[in-house]
C-alpha cells in the first residue's frame, strides 16, 4: 500500500462515519533507554525517532501522514562498503534480509543512514508480518524508507522534516528495487486515517513538517492505530499470551 493509493482514496469522497479514527491510550513518557532496552549501541546505530501514540491524527498544514506498515523498524547504515541492518534494539539483520543490504550497496552515495520498516508486501498491497519472520523473507522482504539521518558525513537530523524526505527522495530515485520510498499525503489527517483503515492499513504516521528529529519518544511525530486492522490484533494476541 501506498499514499497514491490512499490519496485517490480520499479524493473519491467521504466515508461513512463508522471508519473515524481509533480510539488509543497516550504514549507513556519514559527515557529513550527504558522504552528501546538497548544494553550496547553499536558504531553507526542511531536510536530511532519515536511517535508519540495520539487519540486522533492532527489536522492543518503543518502535518503530512505516512501509512503505518507493519514490519520490522530499521536503520540502514552504510559506510563505504559496508552496510548494516540494525533494529529498533539494535539486533543486526543484515544477514537475515539480505535483498535489502544488497539494494542499500547499490546507492551511489559514500554514506548514508536511513530509517524505514522492512516488510513483505502481499498481492493486495498490505504487509504481511508472519512472512517476515519466514526464511524468504531474505529475498522478498523490502524496505520503506521514511526518513534520512545522515548523508555523506552530514549530519541532517536539525533539518526540517520535508527537507529531509525531499534529500531521501533524491537518494533513492534511480533505486529499482528493495528499498522504497514511503511517501506522505498532505490531506486532512482524520480523513486519511478514515481512508487507510478502509484499504486495511495498521494505521497513519503523523508528522510535522518543519520537525527535526529526535530519537525516542517526542511529539514531532503521532500514530494513530487501527484497532480492527489485522496487525492490532495480531499484537493484542501476543501481549495477551506473554
Amino acid at each position: 500500500m501506498t499514499a497514491r493509493s490512499i490519496l485517490a482514496s480520499c479524493r473519491n469522497g467521504p466515508l461513512p462515519a463508522s471508519h473515524g479514527p481509533a480510539v488509543a491510550v497516550l504514549a507513556d513518557e519514559r527515557t529513550i533507554y527504558e522504552v528501546m532496552k538497548i544494553k550496547r549501541i553499536p558504531t553507526g546505530f542511531i536510536i530511532p525517532a519515536q511517535p508519540v501514540v495520539a487519540l486522533r491524527p492532527p489536522s492543518g498544514a503543518n502535518w503530512v501522514d505516512e501509512i503505518k506498515h507493519d514490519g520490522y523498524r530499521l536503520i540502514v547504515r552504510r559506510d563505504g562498503s559496508t552496510v548494516r541492518l540494525y533494529t529498533r534494539n539494535a539486533n543486526d539483520l543484515t544477514a537475515r534480509l539480505q535483498a535489502i543490504a544488497a539494494a542499500a550497496e547499490r546507492i551511489n552515495a559514500k554514506s548514508f543512514t536511513i530509517d524505514g520498516e522492512a516488510v513483505v508486501v502481499g498481492p493486495d498491497g498490505l504487509s504481511r508480518f508472519e512472512e517476515l519472520r519466514r526464511r524468504a523473507a531474505a529475498h522478498s522482504a523490502i524496505l520503506y524508507a521514511f526518513d534520512l539521518i545522515e548523508l555523506d558525513g552530514e549530519d541532517l537530523r536539525n533539518r526540517a522534516f520535508l527537507d529531509r524526505k525531499a534529500t531521501l527522495a533524491r537518494l533513492l530515485r534511480d533505486t529499482e528495487a528493495g528499498i522504497l520510498l514511503n511517501e506522505h499525503v498532505a490531506e486532512d489527517g482524520p480523513t486519511v486515517f478514515a481512508h487507510a483503515c478502509r484499504l486495511g492499513a495498521e494505521g497513519i504516521v503523523s508528522k510535522k513538517v518543519d520537525g527535526t528529529y529526535w530519537s525516542g519518544p517526542h511529539r514531532v511525530g503521532t500514530m494513530v492505530r487501527h484497532p480492527e486492522s489485522i496487525a492490532v490484533q495480531r499484537k493484542r494476541r501476543e501481549n495477551w499470551n506473554r
